[in-house]
């Protein structure tokens, strides 16, 4: 999973990138180049675990990040920030909403949901060009041979341009499992999930007014949306054990930190679910569709598994917590058998036969 951080200058996704991927950008240089960088992706049903099986190793679920060029005149001119936003599975954009005179502002005034707007404006035209020299293609391709699937595509791009013109990002349209693959390889930037990350000031981190006024907005245009600080972040990442982190953001308020908030989210948005394998010798998150059959669960893990998958040993984290031992579940049969059928649920904990 590739997220890929943008937003106009000065908003602090610099910041924040540094703070949830641990990597410092000191290179001006890098200012134009996409800047990689991952973060585990915390889950308190993955701690719990560890503590129960304490295992020689643990592994969690990883989230890719890309901080990407500030979205200003001479990128999008160029182009290269649209191709580098392509090539992410999501978006995290980055708004500013603190006030600090030390910091200047390219609009001259601090304005989030102006600011908001004036990006998503950029994204849909972006996609919104590329249709219509697509149309224009199609169209004049048309009149030379009348070729079936290069008819239907131009209906579908024409669909398209409707929801751009009517300034609407693709992701609110239903595609059938033939449109999709028509467009599949084409640089859509709308077709894709967004989570909006209003940088606040720490005041503002219970805004639930400020929150609101970007739900309803967020909500129509399927976007996630949270309150975060960077500045109170960079706090947080300067104490030195995890019992000051829980005393500090718990002084504040704060229930999860930006890098819970933001991985929550785009597994959210993404349609992604979390499930475990267990044991001592290794306890290990793992990430797939929602919707998925147990045979594609154990193809994340091995592509052997999948090939040669027999059956799913399959319980709950829940159940598990409330035993308090694998022991305990089987005693009670709450350990089940599963075929290649059966639908992985989140937190469930696999153990998976297989032959090859």
């Amino acid at each position: 999973m590739k997220v890929g951080i943008i937003g106009l200058p000065q908003t602090g996704k610099k910041t924040l990138f540094q703070i949830l991927s641990g990597n410092e950008i000191k290179e001006p240089s890098k200012a134009f180049k996409p800047v990689p960088g991952s973060a585990d992706i915390l889950d308190s049903r993955f701690n719990k675990l560890v503590e129960m099986y304490e295992p020689k190793k643990n592994v969690r679920a990883r989230i890719d990040l890309v901080l990407l060029p500030k979205i200003e005149a001479e990128t999008i001119s160029k182009g290269e920030i649209f191709r580098d936003i392509a090539d992410m599975d999501a978006i995290c954009h980055v708004v500013r909403a603190f006030e600090d005179d030390a910091i200047y502002h390219a609009q001259g005034s601090v304005d989030a949901k102006r600011d908001f707007e004036m990006v998503n404006s950029e994204l849909i035209l972006h996609d919104q060009i590329f249709v219509e020299k697509r149309i224009e293609r199609l169209e004049a391709m048309v009149k030379k041979i009348k070729d079936e699937d290069q008819q239907k595509e131009l209906v579908l791009m024409n669909k398209l341009k409707d929801i751009l013109e009517a300034e609407k990002p693709l992701r609110l349209i239903e595609l059938t499992d033939d449109e999709e693959k028509m467009i599949r390889s084409y640089p859509f930037i709308t077709r894709k999930k967004m989570v909006i990350a209003v940088n606040v000031s720490e005041e503002d981190l219970e805004n639930e007014a400020l929150l609101s006024s970007f739900k309803q907005s967020c909500e129509i245009l399927e976007i996630e949306v949270m309150l975060v600080s960077a500045k109170v972040e960079a706090e947080i990442a300067l104490l030195d054990t995890q019992e000051e982190k829980d005393e500090f953001l718990e002084g504040l308020g704060i229930r999860q930190t930006a890098l819970e908030s933001l991985t929550r989210l785009c597994l959210k948005s993404l349609n992604l679910i979390s499930f475990f394998t267990v044991g001592k010798d290794e306890v290990r998150q793992w990430l797939v569709r929602k919707g998925a059959k147990a045979p594609k669960a154990a193809g994340v893990i091995h592509s052997d598994l999948e090939r040669g998958f027999i059956r799913a040993e399959v319980f709950k984290y829940d159940d598990l917590m409330g035993s308090g031992s694998e022991a305990e579940l089987k005693k009670a049969g709450r350990i089940y058998v599963e075929g290649k059928d059966y639908l992985v649920e989140d937190g469930d904990i696999l153990n998976i036969r297989f032959s090859v």
